[in-house]
């Protein structure tokens, strides 16, 4: 079974290869914002429960996100892998994780980190701000912090990977195609470890 943890900065292609991955290797996608917005929009307990957290500003604590994977993992339970995007974001997402998929007999495959420069990073946001609609990427100052937050907050789960042998660096610049011939050499070759 296949676990990736699809890994990146704002800007650096997560959504568009995780489509492309999702088809070639016959994945679950796993983004907590699609499962919070499912859960809230369904009226489950833990929909609630995160959306308590969420109406006061707060981030909803690792131990309901990771109640809230463990649901829709255990909601595929003939699928032949996961694709986690958007998590874990913190050293203690990442060791939940562990911890769960180490209980069903499975472990973390590869993380992929996707690298691409700042700069590259800020020209992409700014563009997709000019077609998505979504002002988190028109506003320079916003694009800044949001990867300053990445850096400072989200970069150590990277370390942890690495501590574990299962961190792959991908240049994240070329094409489409490029990019994604690097990340499916990348989980190949950490299929057959």
């Amino acid at each position: 079974m296949l676990n990736i943890v699809l890994f990146g900065p704002p800007g650096a292609g997560k959504g568009t290869q995780s489509e492309n991955l999702i088809a070639k290797y016959k994945l679950v996608h796993l983004s907590t914002g699609d499962i919070f917005r499912a859960n809230i929009k369904g009226g489950t307990e833990l929909g609630n429960l995160a959306k308590s957290y969420i109406d006061k500003g707060q981030l909803v604590p690792d131990e309901v996100t990771i109640r809230l994977l463990e649901s829709e993992v255990n909601k595929n339970p003939s699928a032949g892998g996961f694709i986690f995007d958007g998590f874990p974001r913190t050293s203690a997402q990442a060791e939940a994780l562990d911890s769960f998929l180490d209980s069903k007999g499975q472990s973390i495959t590869v993380m992929l980190s996707l690298e691409v420069p700042e700069e590259e990073l800020k020209r992409r946001l700014l563009e997709r701000g000019k077609t998505s609609g979504r002002a988190d990427d028109a506003d320079p100052n916003v694009i800044q912090k949001r990867i300053d937050v990445y850096n400072a907050e989200t970069t150590p789960v990277k370390a942890y990977y690495q501590q574990q042998n299962k961190c792959s660096e991908i240049h994240g610049v070329g094409s489409i195609d490029e990019i994604f011939s690097r990340l499916s050499s990348a989980i190949d070759a950490a299929a057959v470890k």
